[in-house]
């Protein structure tokens, strides 16, 4: 709560902007940049839109917008409840502003991530065996087989893929899952035996 707390106290910054276009500019490269970050060209653009000197606020302002973008993006909220997101501490105006444009903007990025999910593969299937290394190297090893499945413009396509790994690498990398899952189940059980008394607060 209190991380929150301190993002939420670097939204004032915006109050800078020369216009609402200006916000709107930011949150749109917040957005187009979701998978790369900034660009250094990126970040002197906002921090003249903003005003600012130096970039040593921006970093925190920028992880609360792009936490409120993802909130409206990947979860189920409706335009009416976008400004809800706020705590009361946020200034009226900011909310009022950055709702209006969460929800202009929100439907759009919706069918880009719709975009992005379609155009990657999913695993259908997969199979390994032992065999014997494709080189001169006597040591045997686990062949893989993925069948992967993919939907274009309604379209189901298969592709497989083979690939070899040595027995070492296959036992590392079952023991690790195997530990990940004995970690998972421990955490699994705790989580049961409190929920009878969290429950009853």
């Amino acid at each position: 709560m209190e991380q929150q707390g301190t993002l939420w106290d670097h939204l004032p910054l915006l109050v800078r902007a020369n216009s609402k276009d200006s916000v709107e500019c930011i949150l749109q490269t917040l957005w187009r940049t979701r998978r790369t970050g900034l660009l250094a060209a990126d970040r002197t653009m906002i921090c003249n839109m903003l005003q600012l000197e130096n970039d040593s606020d921006l970093d925190p302002l920028l992880v609360c917008l792009r936490m409120l973008i993802r909130r409206c993006v990947y979860d189920k909220i409706d335009k009416d409840e976008i400004q809800r997101l706020f705590p009361d501490e946020v200034l009226p105006e900011i909310q009022r502003l950055l709702s209006l444009l969460l929800h202009k903007f929100q439907s759009e990025w919706r069918e880009d991530v719709l975009k992005e999910q379609a155009t990657l593969p999913q695993l259908k299937a997969m199979t390994w065996n032992m065999g014997r290394s494709n080189t001169n190297s006597s040591e045997p090893v686990a062949v893989i087989n993925l069948k992967l499945q993919n939907e274009v413009k309604f379209h189901f396509g298969e592709t497989e893929l083979t690939f070899q790994v040595s027995k070492d690498t296959l036992e590392s990398t079952l023991r690790s899952m195997y530990s990940i899952r004995d970690q998972f189940s421990e955490v699994g059980e705790q989580s049961n035996r409190r929920l009878p008394q969290e429950s009853t607060v």
